[in-house]
């Protein structure tokens, strides 16, 4: 017999008629509010990006599964969620090119060429985030658009510049299409709740966390702890991108060490970083780690441990 079935937990299994295509259409679903915000604070140039990465993500999923003569998924809608994250952690300002690239770089290199939907080690949305980011860093950092101008809030805070925390609960802030509504996210976040597509663990952790960390090491005042937990991609990263079934610890324990690891990652990404923002690589740091937090966390087979020490006697 192989030794693959280790890789099974024990019963009793759990039965459900849930499917990938209607978790992606939930998540859809839930990220309607901050889409539709994006595009009313940001314009026609904003849902112009957002269609770009979404037909992009979906088309190369499609050429890339018929050119490698594997079954088309895309019905199970998970390209048209790794499009529209991966559009809703762009700026407005971007050029329709450059969703398209990302779009590639996320279904071609991080998704299919590790297999598919199930197999990628890492977000595919947030690993074409980084990669615009470390190749285009002037295109993903220029937020200026005819309704806003100047910094985002979170680099005015590293600059020690006042800002206005209720403008970036409700959104009046330059930002990303996605990230600049607390509220959005938020009322987006308890429609995952509602129909159990997520948990509170991941999230939970992650930002508590990343709050007893500013509070603790920060020391700047309640003010100031309050810009950071609603500025940036800290709520949607929290919410839609760290809870991803795909890249996050299988056990509850690991999930709450996960959170956690987020959380500190973010913070110190922040506080000491050069980059006002910190959630893209904190995510994907931890997502590489996740199968050490599996190991760890992971319960030994029934067994196991007492044939394994008769085998180490025999030997």
């Amino acid at each position: 017999m192989s030794s693959d079935f280790r890789r099974v937990s024990s019963n009793p299994h759990v039965r459900s008629n849930t499917t990938t295509a209607n978790i992606m259409i939930w998540v859809l679903i839930a990220l309607l509010p901050t889409t539709g915000f994006g595009i009313y604070n940001f314009g026609m140039h904003a849902l112009l990006l957002i269609g770009v990465s979404v037909g992009t993500c979906v088309l190369a999923e499609i050429i890339f599964e018929l050119m490698v003569h594997k079954p088309v998924t895309v019905f199970d809608f998970s390209a048209v969620v790794t499009g529209l994250l991966l559009a809703l952690n762009l700026p407005p300002t971007a050029p329709l090119w450059l969703p398209a690239l990302g779009g590639v770089f996320a279904i071609v290199l991080v998704k299919q060429l590790f297999g598919g939907l199930g197999q990628n080690f890492m977000n595919p949305a947030l690993g074409a985030r980084c990669f615009l980011m470390i190749s285009f860093p002037a295109i993903m950092t220029n937020f200026n658009t005819d309704a806003y101008a100047g910094a985002t809030p979170l680099s005015n805070i590293k600059n020690a510049i006042e800002v206005n925390v209720m403008d970036m609960i409700i959104g009046r802030t330059p930002g990303t299409i996605g990230e600049t509504s607390m509220i959005c996210i938020v009322i987006g976040a308890i429609i995952l709740f509602a129909v159990g597509v997520i948990d509170y663990v991941i999230p939970f952790s992650y930002i508590i966390t990343f709050g007893v960390f500013y509070a603790v090491i920060g020391g700047k005042g309640w003010a100031y702890l309050s810009a950071q937990l609603a500025g940036g991609g800290l709520m949607l990263g929290a919410f839609f991108m760290a809870t991803d079934y795909v890249t996050c610890p299988i056990t509850k324990r690991g999930r709450y060490i996960y959170g956690i690891i987020l959380g500190l990652l973010t913070a110190i990404f922040r506080m000491y970083g050069s980059n006002a923002e910190g959630v893209s690589y904190a995510i994907i740091i931890g997502n590489i780690l996740v199968p050490l937090i599996d190991k760890i966390t992971l319960p030994k087979a029934f067994g196991i441990r007492k044939k394994a020490k008769k085998e180490a006697i025999r030997a």
